[in-house]
């Protein structure tokens, strides 16, 4: 296996705010699994976008899905798999990192007011403003369970930065592992070579995605805590 080399995004695939959304546009259909707000699930899409919201927005009496879905829906973007953060939407992080003909690429937006520990009891939070969404693109096909393993890999990529950035549980005072909100999107083109069949840490292209990922999350982690006087 090839060193792990550090790439970056073509123009046209640079994230860019539009109409109050970030947009992310994968220049063709990709297979996508993730638990997405609006078209979470399996699906097939060539956009993904972020919406910022406020608590205001966000009372007990609105549908977060409706909103966001009118929201993309009014930009054209019905067919884009849609994320909600709190974070300032141009406080995103862009990481590719590859092995050989083989990348990754993560696109995360990082706020951790609402951390949690696995095995938190659960209720919402009273400062429960800040979550983890990732994008992650692939730079080939994969297969049905390989595109679920991408999801594992990603989440463990996820946690592993949060535990090495140390920040408590809002709820447990233990290391957080994630948020109460995270959502992770995994994007893979359908066109290309016979689907890759694996994505695990033996693999370049689960390595890339992992290392990707981690990337991604400390800096994200890092620039939220600085920003609040905590680093």
């Amino acid at each position: 296996m090839s060193a792990l080399a550090i790439t970056g995004p073509d123009d046209a695939s640079v994230p860019h705010l539009e109409g109050g959304l970030l947009v992310v546009r994968l220049g063709a259909p990709h297979a996508v699994l993730s638990w997405a707000v609006h078209r979470g699930g399996r699906t097939r899409a060539s956009e993904v976008a972020w919406r910022q919201v406020t608590d205001a927005e966000l009372g007990p009496e609105v549908d977060p899905a409706l909103l966001l879905s009118r929201s993309l829906e009014a930009r054209g973007l019905s067919g884009a798999v849609g994320l909600l953060t709190s974070r300032d939407l141009s406080r995103y992080e862009d990481v590719t990192r590859a092995h050989g003909a083989y990348s990754a690429r993560c696109v995360a937006t990082v706020g951790l007011g609402n951390a949690l520990a696995i095995g938190d009891s659960p209720g919402p939070l009273r400062r429960s403003v800040g979550t983890i969404n990732l994008l992650c693109v692939l730079s080939h096909p994969v297969g049905e369970g390989a595109l679920v393993e991408a999801v594992s890999i990603a989440a463990e990529a996820r946690t592993a930065a949060l535990v090495e950035a140390r920040f408590p549980s809002r709820r447990s005072l233990r290391p957080a592992t994630g948020t109460g909100t995270d959502c992770i999107v995994v994007a893979a083109p359908e066109a290309g070579p016979t689907p890759e069949r694996w994505v695990g840490k033996h693999t370049a292209l689960g390595a890339s995605l992992g290392a990707a990922v981690h990337e991604a999350v400390a800096r994200g982690a890092h620039a939220w805590l600085a920003e609040r006087g905590l680093r």
